[in-house]
């Protein structure tokens, strides 16, 4: 690769990562039907064609969007290392950590609301990381039960299911609040009382 070839790749990365970053923000704001791609090309100083060289759809834009949110997050839980009330914490932790990035938090509550319908772009994706979330929740209670330390009255079914409904709903009451909801307050005394450990 010569220099030249690099610097034209790191120019295309750098607009990626800043067409990414303003649709982010304009799907948090407007939701994802209520944004335009003219508008998002406007922000980042491009044209719209220019636009649909690094995305050529609309949906192609939202999923790409998507995907980066979870791999920031996914990288950040170290997904597969914390197990048991380890994973719980860190479930707590990520809450502390969306309270610093309302963007974040505004594109996944609108755009995940949006979703609910089928022949919305992100269903399947929101469907999938549903499923994944509350089972990886629920092994989480199931390995803090076999190691001595979750209550007997809890279910871990059922928790699984609760604790991700919980944090959903959190972040709406946090963006309603104006940001003054204490996610991670709230979601820590939640499993604190379901803990037979400290937490």
């Amino acid at each position: 690769m010569t220099p030249g070839t690099r610097r034209n790749y790191a120019k295309g990365r750098a607009k990626r990562t800043e067409i990414l970053d303003q649709a982010m923000a304009l799907f948090g704001e407007a939701g994802y039907r209520g944004a335009s791609l003219r508008v998002i090309a406007t922000r980042c100083g491009i044209s719209h064609p220019g636009l649909l060289h690094h995305f050529p759809t609309k949906e192609a834009l939202l999923l790409a969007v998507l995907q980066r949110r979870d791999d920031v997050d996914d990288e950040w839980l170290a997904l597969g290392v914390a197990r048991g009330v380890d994973h719980l914490r860190r479930l707590v932790d990520l809450a502390e950590l969306n309270a610093k990035r309302r963007g974040i938090v505004e594109l996944f509550s609108v755009v995940a609301a949006e979703a609910t319908a089928p022949d919305h772009p992100a269903h399947a994706y929101f469907e999938a990381r549903y499923r994944t979330s509350v089972a990886n929740t629920e092994r989480a209670y199931l390995q803090a039960r076999e190691a001595g330390e979750l209550r007997d009255d809890v279910d871990p079914s059922a928790a699984g299911q609760q604790l991700i409904a919980l944090m959903d709903g959190l972040q709406i009451q946090w963006l309603i609040s104006d940001c003054t909801t204490d996610m991670a307050g709230v979601l820590r005394a939640h499993v604190r009382a379901q803990l037979t450990v400290e937490f």
